[in-house]
């Protein structure tokens, strides 16, 4: 009797902890056999470490699903601000469950737009600045800049995924259904929005090392584990590639120069590789009009404040219709926390969008977002010798950094080092993308759970869409705003860089830590069918560009995108066991 008396104690006690939003692991029992877990699973699961599949919660009872949800490490999420299977399974009661969904659908639809609004204002017109600055090529800067923002989300995935064993054969399964999208919607999108010739040893180059890093991949697939030497050599491999893009680029403009130079002086010749730059991404954002140079005449400081954070103009407002006014209602408080957080230089206007009071407030303010942003806050609140967190360090030199250059420079005139806001800019716009990607990524993962997808279904449509939303918008912006060749570079240098540094990275971690092999579990014939379709898309273009003399046309696209939906077709026949292999 005394014993139950103290058990019933002890689970009142463990009631209370999780209360608190504390998951304390009291044992390390066995996991459960697989199947509906009944209420005895579900005890188990306050005491000891049960790793389930979290879809099993929906056939759980109410009072069950929130226990299961807060002690299952299967539910835990990665990363991410908000816990949205929290919120589903132990806030909302199970009759509002469709106000939930309804909610994250909202949310879902905002983060899209967060993500639009800062992909084209503020990404790209600081990523255009960068390549002008660096005088690099729009290929160089599709598969080093482009890249590394597009693939934050995605090389973020691949690293957790790979921290767990029974994770890494799915985190793999991801990052081929996101190269199925970009390889075929993406390029297909834009080659339908800006036909273009595209350069043929870019294009070449690119995809005979993105098909090397498939076989790669693939080949790790078949033998089951990855080694630290074979992770080291995706990283190896991935240098290589960069330092061939830089080489070549630079071998061609030399030989351009040459070929110049013994030329009769006719007009000038554009490379290849290059495009118009007076259409720049810069200048064809709505803010041009709002904010014209104010060089003319004197302003105060406060005035250049006031009107810098404004992102709306009365007259632009007043000539616009209602369905502008309708979508800008919804995209002023997205803009004005960027225009409040990321700095944007225009090399195209005179004062290159220069604002003293508001480039020195964000020498404080972009940091301090960083180490925010980073890791979802996580590093920003490390704490220095146990005293002093970071975020505080950040707010005393960014304090220092905006004093020095407020007090140096002058409101009409940009300072000789104008040119470092953009890197700023750059850095701390990816990271915004990569916060609110991540919070995409773990609302569709949610949904998924609530509508019993299973997990490698979660991962070529909801993950893997949710993975490529950066690449989606970036590429597409940049297309439509006059740069196809940078977005179709960017859609080959963007995966091979997710796939060889998520992979490559994840690997070397994991195999550093636990000092052995990482093992490879595949989804079954799906992961196969992903590896193929990506193969298949690869060797399409790898044919039916050099035919169409590299021009790229609307028909291109469109057997692009029909060549992803009849792919989307037969995996989801091959999942759902419509289509099987041999037994």
């Amino acid at each position: 009797m005394g014993g139950s008396w103290a058990l019933s104690h002890l689970q009142l006690l463990g009631w209370l902890w999780l209360l608190r939003g504390t998951c304390p692991v009291l044992g390390t029992g066995p996991a459960t056999q697989a199947g509906s877990p009944g209420p005895g699973t579900v005890q188990e699961g306050m005491d000891s470490t049960v790793d389930m599949d979290c879809r099993k919660v929906r056939s759980l009872n109410d009072s069950e699903s929130c226990v299961f949800v807060l002690t299952n490490p299967d539910c835990q999420r990665n990363g991410g601000y908000f816990d949205y299977l929290k919120g589903v399974f132990c806030f909302f009661p199970p009759d509002l469950l469709p106000l939930a969904v309804t909610l994250y659908v909202l949310w879902l639809f905002y983060l899209f737009l967060f993500l639009a609004v800062t992909a084209e204002k503020f990404f790209c017109p600081n990523l255009s600045a960068i390549s002008i600055t660096l005088k690099l090529s729009h290929n160089v800067a599709g598969v080093t800049f482009l890249a590394f923002g597009n693939g934050a989300p995605d090389v973020f995935s691949v690293l957790v995924a790979f921290s767990n064993s029974h994770t890494a054969g799915l985190g793999i399964g991801a990052l081929f259904g996101a190269g199925v999208l970009v390889t075929t919607v993406v390029a297909g999108g834009i080659a339908i929005i800006r036909p273009f010739t595209a350069a043929s040893r870019p294009f070449f180059r690119d995809i005979i090392f993105y098909m090397a890093a498939i076989f790669m991949t693939f080949t790790a697939l078949y033998i089951g584990k990855v080694t630290l030497a074979w992770g080291l050599g995706y990283l190896a491999f991935y240098a290589f590639y960069v330092f061939t893009v830089v080489l070549s680029t630079w071998i061609y403009r030399r030989h351009s120069v040459a070929v110049l130079s013994h030329s009769p002086p006719d007009p000038p010749i554009l490379p290849v590789d290059s495009e118009d730059r007076s259409s720049s991404v810069a200048n064809s954002y709505d803010y041009a009009d709002e904010y014209g140079p104010q060089l003319h005449e004197e302003k105060s400081t406060v005035w250049i404040l006031t009107r810098s954070l404004t992102p709306l103009d009365y007259q632009t407002w007043k000539r616009k219709p209602y369905y502008w006014k309708f979508v800008k209602a919804f995209k002023m408080p997205v803009e004005f926390l960027m225009l409040l957080t990321v700095p944007l230089v225009d090399l195209d206007r005179d004062d290159r969008n220069w604002k003293r009071p508001l480039n020195c407030l964000h020498l404080l303010i972009s940091p301090v977002v960083c180490v925010m942003t980073l890791q979802s806050g996580v590093y920003g609140f490390y704490e220095i010798q146990g005293i002093f967190p970071i975020w505080g360090v950040t707010v005393l030199v960014g304090t220092f950094l905006a004093s020095v250059t407020f007090f140096a420079t002058s409101n009409d005139q940009p300072p000789r080092f104008h040119w470092v806001f953009a890197f700023l800019g750059f850095f701390v716009s990816a990271l915004w993308i990569s916060a609110a990607a991540t919070e995409v990524v773990n609302a569709l993962r949610t949904l998924g759970i609530i509508f019993q997808l299973s997990n490698t279904v979660l991962g070529l449509t909801l993950l893997a869409w949710g993975n490529s939303i950066v690449d989606v918008v970036s590429d597409l912006t940049l297309a439509q705003q006059g740069y196809p060749r940078m977005a179709f570079s960017a859609c080959f240098g963007g995966i091979i860089f997710n796939i060889l540094v998520g992979v490559g990275l994840g690997c070397v971690l994991e195999a550093s830590r636990s000092h052995v092999d990482v093992k490879l579990e595949s989804e079954g014939l799906l992961v196969w069918v992903l590896a193929g379709a990506l193969g298949l898309s690869l060797l399409f273009s790898l044919i039916s560009v050099p035919l169409q003399c590299f021009h790229l046309n609307k028909v291109y696209g469109f057997c692009l995108l029909f060549f992803y939906l009849s792919f989307l077709i037969v995996a989801l026949l091959t999942e759902f066991g419509v289509i099987h292999g041999a037994r």
